[in-house]
Order: C-alpha cells, then sequence, then structure tokens
C-alpha cells in the first residue's frame, strides 16, 4: 500500500517538481517533493534521474517520467520487489511534431536563415537547397509510439514514409515496414531517416559507420532515441566529409553535449537539448498516470506502463 509519494528533486530537469505535487494534491497518498537523502521517506517515487541509494531505500514503486529506461538496473529492482513504470505512449505528438519542425527547416533552410539572422546577413539560400517535404522519403527506425508518433506527421505532410520494426507488422502511416534484418536496405533509400528505438543491447551503435555509409549522400539523420543508438564520432566523421547532408539531435553520448563537441559548431546539424517530448501539459500527463497506477494498486491490477 502508497502512503507516501516522493515527487524527485531531478524532475527540476523538465519543470517544477512542486508543480507535479500540486497536480497530484486530490490523491489519498501524501505527495511530497525529495531529494535521494529523503527516499527513504516515501513509498513511491516519480523521478527524473537514478540513483544507487533507491536501491536500499525501502521503495515500492518508481515511476520514470521518461519513457526510457536504460539508466534503471532492472535486476536489480526486481530483486528487491521495487516495481517500475515508465511514461511510454505519452510523448508521440510532441516528439513527432518535433522532428517534423526538424525536417522542415532543412527542407524550408529555417536552420540557415535563423543563423544568418544572428549575424544581421539578408541572403537566401543557395538556389538549389531549398525544397519540400510532400514527395520527399522518409524512414523511421522504430515504430513504438514515438515513431507513429513521426510517421503519422510524415504522412500528412504528403511524404513517403518506410519504416523498420523487429515484426514487420503493418503500421498506419507507413507504407513499408522492414524487418531489422533489412535495415540497410531501409536506410539506403530515404531522404531522412529518424531514429525512434530504446536504447538495448541490441541497438546500441545501431547506427555506426558502415550504416552511415549506406545513406544517401544527401540525407539527414535525425536522432530523438537515445545517444548511444548512434556512434557519435563516425557521425562526427560522416559529417565532416559531406557523406550526409545533416542531422537533428536532440540525444547525445554524453548529455549536456560537451562544449568541445564539433556538433556545436556544424551549420548542417541542429541541436536541441534532450527536449523533443517537453509540452506544457507534461506534468499533467504525469500525475494522470500516477493517478491510474494508484487506483490500480488499490484494485489490486498489474500496473500500467509496468517494466518490472
Amino acid at each position: 500500500m502508497v502512503t507516501r509519494i516522493g515527487i524527485h528533486d531531478s524532475i527540476e530537469a523538465l519543470f517544477p517538481p512542486e508543480v507535479l505535487r500540486d497536480r497530484l494534491a486530490a490523491v489519498d497518498p501524501e505527495v511530497v517533493v525529495v531529494d535521494t537523502d529523503g527516499v527513504g521517506g516515501v513509498d513511491a517515487l516519480v523521478t527524473f534521474a537514478y540513483d544507487d541509494a533507491f536501491l536500499d531505500s525501502g521503495l515500492e514503486w518508481i515511476h520514470s517520467v521518461q519513457a526510457g529506461i536504460d539508466r534503471f538496473p532492472l535486476d536489480e529492482l526486481e530483486a528487491r520487489g521495487i516495481s517500475l513504470t515508465n511514461s511510454t505512449g505519452t510523448h508521440g505528438d510532441s516528439v513527432g511534431e518535433t522532428v517534423a519542425g526538424y525536417m522542415l527547416a532543412f527542407a524550408r533552410r529555417l536552420h540557415e536563415f535563423r543563423s544568418r539572422q544572428e549575424r544581421e546577413e539578408w541572403a537566401w539560400a543557395e538556389w538549389d537547397a531549398p525544397f519540400t517535404l510532400s514527395g520527399s522519403s522518409l524512414c523511421v527506425v522504430g515504430l513504438g509510439t514515438l515513431g507513429r508518433g513521426i510517421a503519422a506527421r510524415a504522412d500528412a505532410l504528403g511524404m513517403d514514409v518506410t519504416g523498420v520494426k523487429r515484426t514487420p507488422t503493418p503500421v498506419d502511416h507507413v507504407d513499408t515496414v522492414h524487418p531489422s534484418s533489412e535495415l540497410h536496405e531501409a536506410i539506403g533509400s530515404a531522404k531522412f531517416v529518424a531514429l525512434a528505438v530504446p536504447l538495448t543491447d541490441e541497438t546500441e551503435g545501431l547506427i555506426g559507420a558502415e550504416e552511415l555509409a549506406r545513406m544517401r549522400e544527401d540525407a539527414v539523420l535525425v536522432n530523438v532515441a537515445r545517444g548511444g543508438v548512434v556512434d557519435q564520432p563516425a557521425l562526427v566523421d560522416a559529417l565532416r566529409s559531406d557523406a550526409l547532408d545533416g542531422a537533428a539531435l536532440d540525444v547525445f553520448e554524453t548529455e549536456p553535449l560537451p562544449a568541445e563537441s564539433p556538433l556545436w559548431g556544424m551549420d548542417d546539424v541542429i541541436v536541441t537539448p534532450h527536449s523533443a517530448a517537453a509540452h506544457r501539459e507534461y506534468p499533467d500527463r504525469m500525475a494522470a498516470l500516477v493517478r491510474e497506477n494508484l487506483r490500480r494498486i488499490d484494485d489490486g491490477e498489474s500496473l500500467a506502463n509496468g517494466v518490472v
């Protein structure tokens, strides 16, 4: 039974933790904002970060406000009887629109004009650089909630959408779904390649030098998955050698992206600070998930979005 819920102060990276506390004011358990030292005083924890101290704090349930759970030690949590839930299913619209924004920026050269505005330069892009997304091709690697959100918006923009999925069953808004074994074929013919897979042992380093070489020279890589899905040095090499037309990156091997990273200074790269899922309704969505799982706990049901 959950009698006290902690909102971990690491949520500050996304929104003030007090906002989520206030959204949960009507639930029966007491809801408090805690730091890592205070985790021992709560039964359940809503968190952005993970700390090994969580394992020995007497927690019954941890909820991650992100969909990705690669930072959590699943075996250790299971061994201690700590349930883990995540926020999958809540970011398809925001991430989908972010990716649409990246692609529109490259097509209409908006990122280029923004940089010129900062330099007070009045100049067109090269005459043959702008294009429209209608008729352009996109391959979405990973067709879960994020990938389907990306595909739906790309389809609405008139793009030719293909995808890669472990089980190549049909997906709405995707013309052709390839199995994972056809990754090279799938990414090799697309103007845009969008990565939307979780970080697992199978997907770590999924896009390396060989995969980048398979892509078109005018291709743009979009990564809203996890930094570890891409071999970042190999990507830098591909961009420097003009083997790719550009990249839009929301996630990186090291976050925040170090100041010395060459990606900062590349005109053909859009860097965003792991913010693709940002939405002013983020706290409301998290509160809804927590309330639903409190109901399930009371009714003896399995937890929604259960991982462990």
